[in-house]
């Protein structure tokens, strides 16, 4: 059986995929961080962070990006650039998904 996590990050790469973005890699792990899913938009690198939340009762999904984390992700993104020789624009995205309803927001760290 699935769980809800690995459900969510499927649901965040079909909604990308079906919105022009390229599918590389997922769950890719550094001892100072993950990253949950890495598509490409053209030329641009794209770190998708899929928050899945099944109410709001400790906060929303779009709240749950704390500033250590954003580090952590900023890290395992350079990490996995240098190791794979990439020289190319990249940014960081986040898939929201809460009571059914799924929200991609765009660039948010920039």
């Amino acid at each position: 059986m699935i769980g809800r996590g690995r459900r969510a990050e499927q649901l965040a790469r079909q909604h990308l995929e079906a919105n022009g973005l390229t599918f590389v890699a997922a769950n890719v792990r550094f001892p100072f961080g993950e990253l949950d899913l890495i598509m490409r938009s053209q030329h641009m690198w794209v770190f998708v962070e899929v928050k899945y939340r099944k109410n709001d009762q400790f906060g929303g999904a779009l709240q749950a990006i704390s500033s250590q984390q954003q580090r952590r992700l900023v890290n395992a993104a350079n990490a996995y650039m240098q190791r794979h020789g990439i020289d190319a624009p990249a940014r960081f995205d986040l898939v929201a998904i809460e009571h059914e309803q799924l929200d991609w927001i765009e660039n948010i760290f920039g």
